[in-house]
């Protein structure tokens, strides 16, 4: 039997290339992969010896050639090919390690060359593991360093390797070369002007598997990115509490793109994927207390995000309510040991003040995808209108530009509820925009808020009077919408008649 290894990453190598040799399986090997296995003490045969052709152009050809792919895809219950092999002297591979050229970490590093990228695009590897995957039911093929321990404990036990293990690796094979490929793909078409491409190919790795899903009876695992921000939730750093489950991923992200969006000191309170409250202020605690103000009931359970250190002022407000997880990009040791008294609040660390990349959206319909821009904008001043009689108050333009950036998150139909400090009222997810408008209104007079210098601002536009006699009813001065609507005349002669001024910012902020 021979084994042909060829592999960048060499962890565990010596223990399976022990094993195989146990078996009295011949080592075949290429350039680094030789030189590691020799210098631990075993007898290895170089590919060239095999080929009878020494490598050349740099190695960019070593394995490319048919006394390695026709022993790697003969069928060895067809008569005819072994008749060739025979006649052509070539012999059969029996195992193939492989693991290919490190593109993703040569990518990843910053300013790298484009040449140096194109260089650690494999060739041979893949060609070697598609060609030994093809024949998978009568060749052992290995990608991963995991794996070792499993063919080992194989060929120890009952000296050959399973059926199962076969089928499992040799898909495992296929998923290898195909995320390979999909990356390199990725890498090359964002150098070129194609946004949305004929065909698009991404690859995940899998990070963990979740308990369930976004309910019980669902399966789910979490994957990320290959090449994730430092500023995604895979790679952040988690003090304490349970693992993350399906839907706190989802929350913690909604808050995460929530607080990314403002600079001052900033508490974001997150339920179901809608803010509770965001709160902002000279300092991170006054921050939270604002958010915390802003809807103290729906707040419980909820996910908490800030854009400034917890100190252990903030995590004494934040150990008082139950909290499923915080988000800031510090702690303080004194903050993380008075949190650490609730043992189940997940607390994460990460870069919450960095942008993440401008990744597309990608969601799952039946059937295919949907990718989209992230929706990155908020309103362009030179298209905003003010069309009624009344206009607003310099004061008001701070307001209306924060209504806007809390009902972008906001699920639609939206109406949010801003003061000059916090959000007083949240509705969302209305199938009409008044019933969001009620209750929003309904929320802040809860609270206890002033709703005669809050502004209202809603993620598309008003098509109805309707919404504009219910502010009117309850004195709110300002309206900040997209406009559009076929009756945006009666909108508009509805805000005059009750004295309230409104904008038109002419850019929409559905989110479904």
């Amino acid at each position: 039997m021979r084994a042909l290894l060829s592999v960048s990453d060499k962890t565990d190598l010596d223990k399976i290339a022990t094993d195989l040799v146990k078996q009295e399986v011949e080592l075949i090997s290429t350039g680094g992969t030789k030189a590691y296995l020799e210098d631990h003490g075993f007898q290895v045969t170089g590919i060239e010896e095999v080929t009878e052709f020494p490598e050349i152009l740099n190695g960019r050809v070593k394995t490319l050639h048919p006394h390695v792919h026709a022993g790697l895809l003969a069928d060895r219950n067809n008569q005819e090919h072994m008749e060739t092999l025979e006649k052509l002297h070539i012999q059969l591979f029996d195992f193939v390690i492989v693991n290919l050229y490190p593109f993703k970490e040569t990518i990843s590093q910053p300013d790298v060359f484009f040449a140096d990228a194109i260089e650690n695009i494999d060739i041979g590897g893949p060609s070697m593991l598609r060609s030994a995957a093809k024949n998978g039911q009568q060749i052992t093929v290995i990608v991963d360093p995991e794996d070792y321990e499993v063919v080992g404990e194989e060929l120890r036990d009952q000296g050959s390797v399973s059926e199962k293990t076969h089928n499992r690796l040799q898909a495992k094979a296929f998923r290898h070369t195909a995320a390979y490929d999909a990356l390199i793909a990725d890498y090359l078409t964002k150098r070129t002007d194609e946004q949305f491409p004929e065909k698009v190919t991404m690859t995940f790795e899998k990070q963990s598997h979740l308990r369930y899903g976004e309910n019980s009876h669902q399966a789910a695992s979490f994957y990320r990115e290959p090449l994730a921000s430092e500023a995604t939730l895979t790679q952040a750093k988690q003090y304490q509490g349970k693992e993350l489950s399906y839907n706190n991923i989802k929350d913690a992200d909604a808050a995460l793109r929530m607080v990314r969006e403002f600079e001052k000191p900033t508490a974001v309170a997150v339920k179901h994927m809608n803010p509770c409250g965001i709160g902002f202020g000279d300092d991170i605690v006054t921050a939270f207390d604002r958010a915390y103000d802003g809807d103290p009931v729906s707040i419980f359970g909820g996910i908490i995000a800030l854009n400034r250190p917890v100190t252990a002022e903030l995590a004494e407000k934040l150990r008082k309510i139950f909290l499923e997880i915080i988000i800031a990009p510090e702690y303080s040791d004194e903050a993380l040991e008075i949190l650490s008294h609730k043992k189940k609040v997940r607390v994460l660390e990460l870069p919450v003040n960095d942008q993440v990349s401008t990744s597309p959206q990608v969601v799952s319909v039946s059937g295919g995808l949907l990718i989209q821009d992230n929706d990155n904008a908020l309103f362009d001043d030179e298209n905003v209108s003010t069309p009624t009689k009344k206009q607003p108050k310099e004061t008001d333009w701070d307001k209306i530009r924060f209504g806007m950036q809390v009902v972008k998150h906001t699920k639609s139909n939206a109406i949010v509820l801003v003061n000059d400090k916090q959000t007083i009222g949240i509705g969302a997810g209305q199938m009409n925009r008044v019933g969001s408008a009620k209750i929003a209104i309904e929320e802040a007079l809860d609270n206890g808020f002033d709703l005669s210098e809050a502004v209202l601002a809603s993620d598309a536009f008003i098509p109805m009077p309707d919404t504009v006699e219910l502010a009117a009813e309850y004195g709110i001065p300002v309206i900040v919408q997209p406009g559009g609507s076929i009756k945006d005349k009666k909108v508009i002669a509805a805000a005059d008649e009750a004295g309230i001024a409104m904008v038109m910012t002419g850019l929409r902020h559905f989110k479904h």
